[in-house]
């Protein structure tokens, strides 16, 4: 296959299966940005491939998949570095709150004021996503 041919047989692969392989790792991984990296790095594989696979469609799904498994754990990895670096009572406050627990719950675990969780999870959940981000750039540029 000529290099104009791949480009051509490429843009119909693009137009014809981008939106519909970005729905479907939406729905599987819950996480739309993440399905938009991941079809963007599988097209740019198969693109530095430079050829066509037999099956397209087939070798799309699995470069997904394994880009989906790995970013996935990447990002379970961060998320549990990032509750580990959070002070204890902000970690409790969250995980309890996420399992489910109401703030009057919480308070009653924590020995806090129930008026004062949702001010509580909220700089939490603020301190949690600061650490989260700032670890996710330290691996980008690491």
């Amino acid at each position: 296959m000529g290099t104009d041919s791949f480009d051509h047989a490429f843009r119909m692969l693009f137009e014809k299966r981008a939106a519909s392989l970005q729905r479907y790792l939406s729905i599987l991984s819950g996480d739309h940005g993440l399905a938009d990296d991941i079809v963007q790095e599988c097209f740019i594989r198969l693109y530095r491939r430079g050829s066509m696979p037999d099956s397209p469609q087939a070798w799309l799904v699995t470069v997904a998949h394994d880009l989906l498994r790995a970013l996935s754990a990447k990002r379970i990895a961060s998320a549990r570095r990032a509750l580990a670096l959070l002070a204890e009572r902000d970690r409790q406050l969250l995980l309890l709150r996420h399992e489910g627990y109401e703030y009057r719950e919480i308070g009653e675990i924590l020995k806090l004021a129930p008026s004062g969780i949702g001010t509580m999870l909220a700089r939490a959940g603020e301190a949690f996503r600061k650490i989260y981000e700032g670890l996710d750039r330290a691996s980008d540029r690491g």
